[in-house]
């Protein structure tokens, strides 16, 4: 884009159109002041193909929705695959894997943020945002203690995540009666791991007492980010 500007590009076919009415095969044909310009400057026999693949990005970029939840998803680029012409996201270097939770009550759910209040019985809807990732495990620990995972369902391994987008897990969570808090870990890496090591990171950190705000202790192959609930009795 930077050697063969969108805006030159236009006015150039416009003016060769012009220029050649009917002469179809001359049309991204080199004029004779283009021949003698220096050799390191960008030939326009790309432009058949440069073109259609850059009209193609404003479309796609243009029709492109916003995340559900914020608008960092926006930030995403579109890449060419392989000189194809085909378009596929590209992620954002800032963005980073992430939970989100909702809250079902009655008809309507409700956004929550880290650390907003929670009480035993409330329903909660998790989703992951896995940022070009392409494993990862969701677990859960509470105020007792106890670890849960929430995915994947079974197995002894990550699970596949959905590299773009915002997904909602296949079920909801309802909160049980563990005081204090229940704090929820995404952890993802670029291939598949096992989940043992995972579990005994979380049972160390849920009976610590710094389980509310501590990392889970993971290779450094893993990224983890969490969200906190605060829980208030009923």
């Amino acid at each position: 884009l930077q050697a063969l500007p969108p805006d030159t590009i236009a006015r150039e076919v416009k003016a060769r159109f012009g220029r050649t009415a009917g002469s179809e095969g001359a049309l991204f044909s080199v004029p004779p002041s283009r021949a003698e310009a220096p050799a390191a400057r960008p030939s326009w026999r790309f432009l058949p193909i440069l073109v259609p693949v850059l009209a193609a990005a404003t479309l796609f970029v243009i029709a492109r929705p916003l995340s559900s939840t914020d608008g960092r998803e926006a930030r995403d680029a579109w890449t060419e695959v392989g000189g194809t012409g085909v378009l596929e996201p590209t992620r954002s270097k800032g963005l980073q894997p992430r939970l989100d939770v909702h809250r079902q009550a009655a008809a309507r759910t409700e956004h929550l943020t880290d650390g907003a209040q929670a009480q035993a019985g409330d329903v909660v809807q998790l989703s992951y945002t896995a940022a070009g990732k392409a494993h990862g495990v969701i677990l859960s620990v509470d105020g007792r203690g106890a670890v849960t995972v929430h995915l994947p369902d079974t197995g002894h391994a990550s699970a596949a995540l959905e590299r773009s987008g915002t997904h909602l897990l296949p079920r909801a969570y309802e909160l049980d009666d563990a005081p204090a808090f229940e704090r929820f870990f995404l952890i993802t890496a670029d291939a598949p791991f096992e989940l043992d090591g995972v579990l005994s990171a979380a049972r160390v950190l849920a009976a610590s007492p710094e389980a509310r705000t501590a990392p889970l202790t993971l290779p450094v192959d893993l990224a983890q980010t969490s969200f906190l609930l605060e829980k208030s009795p009923r």
